[in-house]
């Protein structure tokens, strides 16, 4: 099941929520060419999850949900352009877990 918020994804799968950015963003903020990801392990709603250089725009990815980050994109940060890519295994960017299943039921529907 695929949700929207902030302009990214929210895709669970099992007990993980994959987040990673919509076409729209990834055409409205350019080429990455630099990711930094936050260190923080425990997030709430709007909290950091990456600082992003790209063609257009540097921006902050705030985080749609409350949760525990289980794993970052690291191939991302050697190679930022993959989170351009239209792969979703290429251009995911954290992943979640112990996110409040009703909070992510409220999400927009992708």
């Amino acid at each position: 099941m695929t949700k929207r918020a902030n302009y990214l994804f929210i895709d669970k799968q099992d007990n993980e929520y994959i987040v990673s950015m919509t076409p729209e963003l990834q055409d409205d903020i350019g080429t990455v060419g630099y990711v930094d990801f936050s260190d923080e392990e425990s997030v709430k709603k709007d909290d950091s999850l990456a600082s992003i250089e790209a063609s257009k725009t540097v921006m902050e990815i705030l985080s749609p949900l409350n949760g525990t980050v289980s794993a970052r994109n690291e191939a991302a940060v050697s190679e930022p352009s993959l989170l351009n890519s239209a792969k979703q295994e290429e251009n995911w960017l954290v992943k979640l877990t112990d996110v409040d299943e009703e909070a992510f039921a409220g999400l927009e529907d992708a």
